[in-house]
């Protein structure tokens, strides 16, 4: 039986055997189809030539609308400096240790068969498989981007895609959409200098572009952003020769990563990040979310923090890069996000089109899920793996013993002046849950009321006895009638119409 391990290569076929179809029957003639004599038209019991047609038709999942190609790579982080501790609690942190994590890097506005050495920012993409869940790194080999607010993102897009009528790339779009949007002229000329060819993805920097957020043990806010610095260098393609390997190796990045790291090269990036006090955030020039602008190092200088290595190549690029999902929501006890306009958007746009691409439960594929111990309530869907949760509640809260909250690793609150955001907790500004359930009640009239009851009766009949009298008695609190209602409704149900229910306040307090 095959078994489901963490870097995902599982599946079938794993060295000598026979072959089987996919539901496991033997097969004993894999080169010729079942026909009526040999000159004859095929048969519809030929159930292993449909099996395999059908599966091919369906072997290209979406390419990503952006960063559709891309190449990726497994490997460790170190963390070398202890410095970083000041800042956050994250547990990664801690200086030696070793983090496993996944590597991807990308074009950005071509297709899956574009060229490797096009001028295109790059993508830059890290997930960290730390003991606290995934850290996803989501970022570019720039430290900024075209646009500052997401309601203009597509619209940019759409300009680095291909124009509606000649289905050719136009760079009219692109030029107009800039000239009438001059916060991108940061990125424009990064884009249009020699960085915007590099040299494969081993001599380019990644930076996480975005503004991130620490916290530390003392509860203390500090915003950040990250830098991986090639520790092969910069190198980059001159305007001729990046067109030159377009015509000679489209596959260039691909080609050289892999071919790296199979010799024993193992492509190192320096991890540094810069942090800011929550005070300097509300008084520096710079707006320090503005995703169009840097903070220059003179203020905020890079503090190093450890060393990120990529030292094993993927044994099915299928399952282990084309079906990996980087998201900036992920992140662990010790970080957040910020008022970065942009990130906000992503951390609902990324999940939005992995669901699109790869189907509901994406997060539980096995180059994306957890390495670490992880419980959720979250089930079905498309392609529900392993048991999907067997008999376990898929509800909370629950009183059959499911994972519960930990209030120690409720998010901080943010100050913004005005308002405050945060997770509040709505009990303790609005604790009347039962004003408007009581009004809706007595507008439904008595014999509403009493369909009411019986609807709800019918189902609250048949759970455990402690649930059902805590629910009458929040219908007591709407109306007394609602509960008395209802309460006569379940005892006729139950057949125990006259027996004394246990006592709400006992069982509160026990």
């Amino acid at each position: 039986m095959a078994q489901i391990i963490p870097d995902g290569s599982n599946g079938p076929a794993h060295g000598a055997g026979f072959m089987t179809s996919d539901a496991g029957r033997p097969v004993g003639d894999n080169q010729n189809s079942m026909t009526v004599g040999p000159r004859g038209p095929i048969v519809g019991d030929d159930f292993l030539l449909f099996e395999k047609m059908a599966h091919f038709n369906r072997e290209r999942i979406p390419e990503r609308v952006v960063h559709a190609k891309g190449s990726g790579a497994f490997g460790t982080f170190v963390c070398t400096s202890d410095e970083i501790q000041k800042y956050t609690t994250a547990a990664l942190f801690q200086v030696g240790k070793q983090t496993p994590l996944l590597a991807r890097f990308s074009t950005v506005g071509g297709e899956k068969g574009s060229a490797d050495s096009e001028r295109d920012p790059r993508g830059f993409s890290v997930k960290f498989y730390t003991e606290e869940g995934n850290w996803d790194m989501v970022g570019n080999n720039t430290p900024v981007f075209f646009v500052r607010d997401p309601l203009k993102f597509g619209d940019f897009i759409h300009t680095q895609k291909r124009h509606p009528q000649t289905n050719l790339k136009d760079a009219t779009m692109m030029w107009d959409f800039w000239s009438l949007a001059p916060e991108s002229l940061h990125q424009v000329t990064i884009l249009m200098s020699d960085r915007g060819t590099p040299m494969g993805y081993r001599f380019m920097n990644g930076y996480s572009s975005h503004t991130f957020s620490l916290v530390n043990a003392q509860n203390e806010l500090f915003y950040c952003k990250w830098h991986f610095k090639s520790a092969q260098g910069i190198k980059n393609f001159m305007a001729d020769e990046a067109d030159q390997m377009k015509a000679t190796d489209m596959d260039y990045s691909q080609r050289d990563l892999f071919g790296a790291i199979e010799k024993g090269d193992f492509p190192k990036w320096n991890v540094k990040v810069q942090v800011m006090s929550e005070a300097d955030s509300k008084t520096y020039h710079i707006n320090p979310f503005d995703l169009t602008k840097v903070w220059p190092h003179a203020d905020y200088p890079l503090i190093d923090v450890g060393v990120m290595e990529l030292n094993r190549n993927p044994v099915n690029y299928f399952a282990q890069i084309e079906q990996a999902a980087f998201e900036p929501r992920n992140v662990v006890p010790g970080m957040g996000f910020s008022p970065d306009k942009m990130l906000q958007a992503r951390l609902i746009s990324y999940p939005d089109a992995h669901r699109y691409r790869l189907g509901g439960n994406y997060q539980s594929l096995p180059v994306n899920a957890p390495q670490c111990p992880y419980a959720t309530y979250n089930r079905d869907g498309t392609m529900a793996l392993g048991d999907n949760g067997g008999a376990s509640p898929n509800y909370e809260p629950n009183s059959f013993g499911g994972p519960v909250q930990n209030p120690r690793y409720t998010e901080r609150k943010v100050n913004l002046d005005n308002p405050v955001m945060g997770r509040w907790d709505h009990r303790e500004h609005d604790g009347d849950y039962y004003t408007q359930a009581g009004n809706l009640f007595r507008m439904l009239g008595p014999d509403g009321q009493k369909r009411l009851c019986a609807n709800i009766a019918g189902s609250l009949s048949t759970v455990p006895e402690r649930i059902r009298t805590l629910q009458i008695s929040h219908f007591e609190k709407c109306d007394p009638a609602y509960g008395e209602g209802v309460s006569k409704a379940v005892d006729a149900a139950l057949g125990t119409a006259g027996m004394k229910a246990e006592p709400v306040g006992e069982l509160v307090n026990a």
